[in-house]
């Protein structure tokens, strides 16, 4: 291996390193509680080193996202994969959406909440939040109905979903209801 390879790798696995901590702090802590100065104390680095690879919060919250919109994708399309029928996977899909926000809260704020520098739902948009949307739309697209445009059904749900998704980590709806949620939102919205 040379030099500059090593090089490449070291610096590929600070990055990793950077990203996994500011993802830890912020589940345990908030997002409020991601510094620059804290992150690098907990990884043994200065704060320029943290710099050489981020400039700032904001792209550290950025690379997160990009690191959840994949993780999302993965699992959107396990749970659908295991599904018989078209509302059985769409079903799966709503919940692994619901579950994935419950379990990753930072994450998910860093996907849809959160200021990361990054662009949806445009030419540049980066290819794990085109993935994420795939994924939506490779389940979905089979139910958006005659006479409509599958993307813009995909939207439509996944605007529900995402509205299900923060009113209820809001406490603006209570928790135990979020089954029969997500069934009316499949029976009525895809209307299954």
């Amino acid at each position: 291996m040379s030099v500059k390879e090593r090089k490449e790798r070291e610096r590929a696995g600070r990055e990793r390193l950077i990203v996994a901590t500011a993802r830890e702090l912020a589940e345990q802590q908030g997002w409020d509680a991601v510094t620059t100065r804290r992150l690098a104390e907990r990884i043994e680095y200065s704060q320029p080193v943290l710099y050489s690879h981020f400039r700032g919060k904001r792209e550290i919250i950025g690379a997160v996202a990009l690191q959840g919109a994949s993780e999302m994708a993965v699992a959107m399309r396990a749970a659908t994969a295991a599904a018989d029928g078209p509302r059985a996977r769409v079903t799966a899909l709503a919940r692994a959406y619901l579950a994935f926000a419950e379990r990753h809260p930072a994450v998910y704020d860093a996907l849809f909440q959160l200021d990361g520098g990054l662009a949806y739902a445009q030419e540049d948009t980066p290819e794990p939040l085109k993935d994420a949307f795939a994924a939506l739309l490779e389940c979905l697209a089979e139910v958006a109905g005659d006479g409509v445009r599958p993307e813009l059904f995909t939207e439509t749900f996944w605007a529900s979903l995402h509205g299900l998704a923060t009113l209820t980590r809001a406490g603006r709806l209570p928790p135990e209801d979020t089954e029969r949620r997500t069934e009316l939102l499949v029976d009525r919205l895809a209307m299954l």
